[in-house]
């Protein structure tokens, strides 16, 4: 698999921010990709040494709408996450330094 094709986009939320500083970033990632995957298409986008590679698949919580006719109910979509910690010799990603 492609590493475009493994690592989707950044998740960019309150716990991750405060991971930047000790080089711990976090992707959303295609779900049938495995740590060893994850860990190749970081290293080949960015340019940076992994250390460990962290996966959680996330489940998809209950939404509700009340419309005219009466309330709808839906899911948002599954996915899986992953959380990659750099070696410390390593550079950082210029993206998430762009961002503090």
């Amino acid at each position: 698999m492609e590493a475009q094709k493994i690592i989707i986009k950044p998740i960019l939320s309150e716990k991750s921010f405060a991971g930047i500083q000790n080089k711990v970033y976090t992707f959303l990632v295609n779900k049938n990709a495995g740590k060893i995957e994850i860990k190749k298409a970081v290293e080949e986008l960015f340019g940076v040494k992994v250390e460990k590679v962290n996966t959680i698949n996330v489940k998809g919580h209950k939404k509700f709408q009340n419309t005219k006719s009466g309330r709808t109910e839906g899911r948002t979509s599954d996915y899986k996450k992953a959380i990659v910690s750099l070696t410390k010799d390593s550079k950082t990603i210029a993206f998430f330094d762009s961002l503090n």
